[in-house]
Protein backbone atom coordinates (compact mmCIF):
# COMPACT_ATOMS: atom_id res chain seq x y z
CA UNK A 1 0.00 0.00 0.00
CA UNK A 2 1.20 3.60 -0.89
CA UNK A 3 -0.26 7.13 0.47
CA UNK A 4 0.17 10.26 -1.40
CA UNK A 5 -1.36 13.67 -0.58
CA UNK A 6 -1.11 17.14 -0.79
CA UNK A 7 -0.89 18.88 2.86
CA UNK A 8 -1.71 22.61 2.86
CA UNK A 9 0.18 24.91 5.73
CA UNK A 10 -2.22 27.83 6.50
CA UNK A 11 -1.30 30.21 9.30
CA UNK A 12 -0.91 34.28 9.98
CA UNK A 13 2.31 35.25 9.63
CA UNK A 14 5.10 34.55 11.47
CA UNK A 15 3.49 31.65 13.54
CA UNK A 16 6.31 29.46 12.49
CA UNK A 17 5.00 27.77 8.80
CA UNK A 18 8.05 27.51 7.21
CA UNK A 19 9.97 26.46 9.93
CA UNK A 20 7.43 23.36 10.00
CA UNK A 21 7.94 22.74 6.49
CA UNK A 22 11.80 23.21 6.57
CA UNK A 23 11.82 20.66 10.02
CA UNK A 24 9.42 17.87 8.43
CA UNK A 25 11.37 17.86 4.84
CA UNK A 26 14.92 17.94 6.64
CA UNK A 27 15.59 20.50 3.61
CA UNK A 28 15.77 24.52 3.88
CA UNK A 29 12.86 24.95 1.45
CA UNK A 30 11.51 28.48 2.80
CA UNK A 31 12.81 31.31 3.69
CA UNK A 32 12.85 32.26 7.59
CA UNK A 33 13.62 35.68 9.02
CA UNK A 34 11.44 37.72 12.13
CA UNK A 35 9.50 39.86 9.75
CA UNK A 36 5.97 39.05 8.44
CA UNK A 37 5.24 38.30 5.27
CA UNK A 38 8.54 36.40 4.04
CA UNK A 39 6.95 33.71 1.97
CA UNK A 40 4.99 35.30 -0.98
CA UNK A 41 4.48 32.04 -3.19
CA UNK A 42 3.22 28.60 -2.53
CA UNK A 43 6.06 26.58 -2.29
CA UNK A 44 5.92 22.55 -2.39
CA UNK A 45 7.81 20.63 0.06
CA UNK A 46 8.07 17.01 -1.23
CA UNK A 47 8.58 14.22 1.43
CA UNK A 48 8.62 10.64 -0.22
CA UNK A 49 9.71 7.16 1.38
CA UNK A 50 9.02 4.03 -0.44
CA UNK A 51 5.56 3.62 1.04
CA UNK A 52 4.68 7.54 0.89
CA UNK A 53 4.91 10.68 -0.46
CA UNK A 54 3.31 13.81 1.21
CA UNK A 55 3.24 17.09 -0.58
CA UNK A 56 3.44 20.06 1.59
CA UNK A 57 2.41 23.75 0.74
CA UNK A 58 4.24 26.10 2.71
CA UNK A 59 1.78 29.04 1.71
CA UNK A 60 2.02 33.19 2.57
CA UNK A 61 1.37 34.05 6.17
CA UNK A 62 -2.83 35.03 5.67
CA UNK A 63 -3.24 38.93 5.94
CA UNK A 64 -5.86 41.80 5.05
CA UNK A 65 -4.57 42.75 1.72
CA UNK A 66 -3.43 46.35 0.82
CA UNK A 67 -2.33 45.99 -2.76
CA UNK A 68 -1.92 43.81 -5.13
CA UNK A 69 0.61 41.52 -4.60
CA UNK A 70 -1.08 40.49 -1.25
CA UNK A 71 -4.24 40.11 -3.05
CA UNK A 72 -2.34 37.21 -5.17
CA UNK A 73 -0.76 35.75 -2.21
CA UNK A 74 -4.01 35.65 -0.91
CA UNK A 75 -5.51 33.48 -4.00
CA UNK A 76 -2.19 31.06 -3.46
CA UNK A 77 -3.50 30.49 -0.34
CA UNK A 78 -7.08 30.17 -1.12
CA UNK A 79 -6.46 27.80 -4.07
CA UNK A 80 -3.70 25.73 -1.99
CA UNK A 81 -6.85 24.81 0.48
CA UNK A 82 -9.24 23.61 -2.16
CA UNK A 83 -6.47 21.40 -3.39
CA UNK A 84 -5.31 19.94 -0.17
CA UNK A 85 -6.17 16.45 0.69
CA UNK A 86 -5.63 17.39 4.43
CA UNK A 87 -5.12 21.00 6.23
CA UNK A 88 -3.09 21.74 8.55
CA UNK A 89 -3.32 25.12 10.82
CA UNK A 90 -0.50 26.64 12.68
CA UNK A 91 -1.05 28.77 15.48
CA UNK A 92 1.03 29.92 17.89
CA UNK A 93 -0.10 30.97 22.03
CA UNK A 94 -2.16 34.16 21.39
CA UNK A 95 -5.02 32.84 20.29
CA UNK A 96 -5.85 35.06 17.50
CA UNK A 97 -7.88 33.70 14.13
CA UNK A 98 -6.38 34.21 10.56
CA UNK A 99 -6.51 37.89 9.49
CA UNK A 100 -8.36 37.54 6.66
CA UNK A 101 -11.65 36.53 7.48
CA UNK A 102 -12.76 35.33 4.07
CA UNK A 103 -9.77 32.69 4.47
CA UNK A 104 -11.08 32.12 8.18
CA UNK A 105 -14.90 31.66 6.45
CA UNK A 106 -13.04 29.01 3.98
CA UNK A 107 -11.53 26.85 6.95
CA UNK A 108 -14.41 27.17 8.65
CA UNK A 109 -16.42 25.32 6.29
CA UNK A 110 -14.72 23.78 4.01
CA UNK A 111 -15.22 19.64 3.78
CA UNK A 112 -11.42 18.02 4.99
CA UNK A 113 -9.57 17.15 7.78
CA UNK A 114 -7.90 20.06 9.58
CA UNK A 115 -5.01 19.43 11.88
CA UNK A 116 -4.90 22.68 14.42
CA UNK A 117 -0.92 22.92 15.99
CA UNK A 118 -0.39 24.98 18.50
CA UNK A 119 2.96 26.06 17.66
CA UNK A 120 6.31 28.02 20.06
CA UNK A 121 4.90 26.09 23.16
CA UNK A 122 8.38 26.34 24.36
CA UNK A 123 7.44 29.84 25.35
CA UNK A 124 4.74 29.27 27.52
CA UNK A 125 3.73 27.72 30.70
CA UNK A 126 2.30 23.80 30.79
CA UNK A 127 -1.57 24.59 32.35
CA UNK A 128 -0.88 27.89 29.28
CA UNK A 129 -0.84 25.04 26.80
CA UNK A 130 -4.08 23.01 27.98
CA UNK A 131 -5.84 26.41 28.05
CA UNK A 132 -4.78 26.94 24.17
CA UNK A 133 -5.53 23.65 23.31
CA UNK A 134 -8.97 23.66 24.92
CA UNK A 135 -9.93 26.58 23.45
CA UNK A 136 -8.79 25.95 19.72
CA UNK A 137 -10.69 22.56 19.96
CA UNK A 138 -13.93 24.39 21.10
CA UNK A 139 -13.26 26.18 17.00
CA UNK A 140 -13.03 23.16 15.58
CA UNK A 141 -14.27 20.30 17.11
CA UNK A 142 -13.79 18.01 14.70
CA UNK A 143 -10.34 19.10 14.16
CA UNK A 144 -7.48 16.80 15.61
CA UNK A 145 -4.70 19.02 17.37
CA UNK A 146 -1.02 19.19 18.99
CA UNK A 147 0.99 21.25 21.18
CA UNK A 148 4.42 21.50 19.07
CA UNK A 149 7.65 23.11 18.82
CA UNK A 150 8.71 23.59 15.32
CA UNK A 151 12.00 25.26 15.80
CA UNK A 152 12.90 22.41 18.32
CA UNK A 153 11.22 19.64 16.67
CA UNK A 154 9.18 19.35 19.74
CA UNK A 155 6.12 16.21 19.07
CA UNK A 156 7.07 16.37 14.64
CA UNK A 157 7.04 12.40 14.97
CA UNK A 158 3.45 12.15 16.02
CA UNK A 159 2.44 15.15 13.17
CA UNK A 160 4.08 13.03 10.53
CA UNK A 161 2.03 10.15 11.86
CA UNK A 162 -1.02 11.66 11.71
CA UNK A 163 -0.35 13.28 8.50
CA UNK A 164 -0.17 9.45 6.91
CA UNK A 165 -2.70 8.35 8.69
CA UNK A 166 -5.08 10.25 7.22
CA UNK A 167 -3.85 10.65 3.35
CA UNK A 168 -5.14 8.13 0.67
CA UNK A 169 -3.86 5.49 -0.94
CA UNK A 170 -2.09 6.50 -4.79
CA UNK A 171 1.04 6.56 -6.40
CA UNK A 172 3.78 9.39 -6.16
CA UNK A 173 2.86 12.59 -7.72
CA UNK A 174 6.81 13.72 -8.26
CA UNK A 175 10.03 11.51 -8.68
CA UNK A 176 11.36 10.68 -5.13
CA UNK A 177 14.96 12.20 -5.61
CA UNK A 178 13.63 15.30 -5.30
CA UNK A 179 12.27 18.00 -2.00
CA UNK A 180 10.74 20.12 -4.30
CA UNK A 181 8.91 21.32 -7.40
CA UNK A 182 10.89 24.72 -8.15
CA UNK A 183 13.55 25.20 -9.74
CA UNK A 184 17.23 26.01 -8.74
CA UNK A 185 16.97 29.60 -10.17
CA UNK A 186 14.15 29.89 -7.86
CA UNK A 187 15.91 28.88 -4.55
CA UNK A 188 18.62 30.89 -5.68
CA UNK A 189 16.68 33.84 -5.63
CA UNK A 190 14.83 33.16 -2.28
CA UNK A 191 18.39 32.94 -0.96
CA UNK A 192 18.83 36.52 -2.18
CA UNK A 193 15.43 37.87 -0.64
CA UNK A 194 16.14 36.37 2.72
CA UNK A 195 19.31 37.95 3.15
CA UNK A 196 17.46 41.04 2.06
CA UNK A 197 14.74 40.42 4.46
CA UNK A 198 17.76 39.72 7.45
CA UNK A 199 19.87 43.04 6.72
CA UNK A 200 17.60 45.57 6.21
CA UNK A 201 14.57 47.58 7.83
CA UNK A 202 11.62 49.02 7.41
CA UNK A 203 9.69 48.97 3.30
CA UNK A 204 12.65 47.64 1.69
CA UNK A 205 12.55 43.91 1.82
CA UNK A 206 9.08 43.95 0.91
CA UNK A 207 9.85 46.73 -1.62
CA UNK A 208 12.15 44.23 -3.45
CA UNK A 209 11.77 41.11 -6.10
CA UNK A 210 14.60 39.16 -7.21
CA UNK A 211 15.18 37.86 -10.64
CA UNK A 212 17.79 35.45 -11.70
CA UNK A 213 19.04 37.41 -15.27
CA UNK A 214 21.57 34.69 -16.44
CA UNK A 215 23.19 31.28 -15.17
CA UNK A 216 25.95 29.76 -16.41
CA UNK A 217 27.45 26.34 -15.12
CA UNK A 218 30.70 25.37 -16.24
CA UNK A 219 32.82 22.69 -14.79
CA UNK A 220 34.45 25.25 -12.38
CA UNK A 221 32.16 27.48 -11.11
CA UNK A 222 28.79 28.64 -11.82
CA UNK A 223 27.95 31.97 -12.63
CA UNK A 224 24.92 34.34 -11.51
CA UNK A 225 23.61 37.55 -12.63
CA UNK A 226 20.77 38.58 -10.69
CA UNK A 227 18.28 41.64 -10.53
CA UNK A 228 17.46 42.87 -7.35
CA UNK A 229 14.30 45.33 -7.99
CA UNK A 230 12.99 47.97 -5.84
CA UNK A 231 10.19 50.74 -6.00
CA UNK A 232 11.93 53.42 -5.47
CA UNK A 233 15.42 55.07 -6.46
CA UNK A 234 15.75 56.01 -2.35
CA UNK A 235 15.34 52.26 -2.19
CA UNK A 236 18.66 51.63 -4.27
CA UNK A 237 20.55 53.53 -2.66
CA UNK A 238 19.92 52.24 0.58
CA UNK A 239 20.49 48.70 -0.99
CA UNK A 240 23.89 49.48 -1.90
CA UNK A 241 24.95 51.53 0.66
CA UNK A 242 28.20 53.94 0.99
CA UNK A 243 30.45 52.87 -1.92
CA UNK A 244 28.71 50.03 -2.76
CA UNK A 245 29.22 48.68 1.07
CA UNK A 246 26.15 47.34 1.64
CA UNK A 247 25.51 45.76 -1.50
CA UNK A 248 28.99 43.86 -1.22
CA UNK A 249 28.14 42.52 1.94
CA UNK A 250 25.11 41.39 0.94
CA UNK A 251 26.42 39.52 -2.01
CA UNK A 252 29.07 37.69 0.10
CA UNK A 253 26.32 36.77 2.65
CA UNK A 254 24.37 35.36 0.09
CA UNK A 255 27.17 33.47 -2.23
CA UNK A 256 28.15 31.87 0.75
CA UNK A 257 24.54 30.04 0.88
CA UNK A 258 24.39 29.75 -2.72
CA UNK A 259 27.84 27.78 -2.57
CA UNK A 260 26.24 25.06 0.08
CA UNK A 261 23.12 24.91 -1.69
CA UNK A 262 25.35 24.06 -5.12
CA UNK A 263 28.07 21.98 -3.60
CA UNK A 264 30.27 24.52 -6.08
CA UNK A 265 31.73 27.63 -6.43
CA UNK A 266 29.77 30.71 -7.39
CA UNK A 267 30.46 33.75 -8.83
CA UNK A 268 27.14 36.08 -8.46
CA UNK A 269 26.90 39.38 -9.80
CA UNK A 270 24.31 41.70 -8.04
CA UNK A 271 22.73 44.58 -9.98
CA UNK A 272 20.08 47.14 -8.89
CA UNK A 273 17.49 48.42 -10.73
CA UNK A 274 13.77 50.86 -9.88
CA UNK A 275 10.42 49.72 -11.12
CA UNK A 276 8.32 51.73 -9.51
CA UNK A 277 5.47 50.69 -7.90
CA UNK A 278 5.77 46.97 -8.98
CA UNK A 279 3.35 45.52 -6.23
CA UNK A 280 0.41 46.97 -7.99
CA UNK A 281 1.05 46.51 -11.19
CA UNK A 282 -0.86 43.32 -13.19
CA UNK A 283 1.61 43.19 -16.06
CA UNK A 284 4.97 43.60 -13.42
CA UNK A 285 3.15 40.86 -11.29
CA UNK A 286 2.64 38.62 -13.76
CA UNK A 287 6.45 38.95 -14.90
CA UNK A 288 7.25 38.26 -11.59
CA UNK A 289 5.33 35.23 -11.64
CA UNK A 290 2.71 36.36 -9.09
CA UNK A 291 -0.49 36.56 -11.15
CA UNK A 292 -1.40 33.87 -14.51
CA UNK A 293 -0.40 35.15 -17.89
Amino acid sequence: MHKSGFVTIIGNPNVGKSTLVNNLLGEKLSIITPKAQTTRHRLLGILSNKDYQIVFSDTPGVLKPKYKLQDAMMTYVKESLADSDLIIYIVDTDKNQLADESVQKILVEIDKKILILVNKIDLVQQDEVAEIVEFWQKKFNEASIFPISALNKFNLQIVLKTILKNLPEAPAYFPKDIFTDRSVRFIISEIIREKIFKRYTKEIPYSTEVVIESYKDSDKIVKINCIIYVERTSQKGIIIGKNGSALTSLGSSARRDIQNFLKKKVFLGLYIKVLKDWKKKNKDLKSFGYLKK
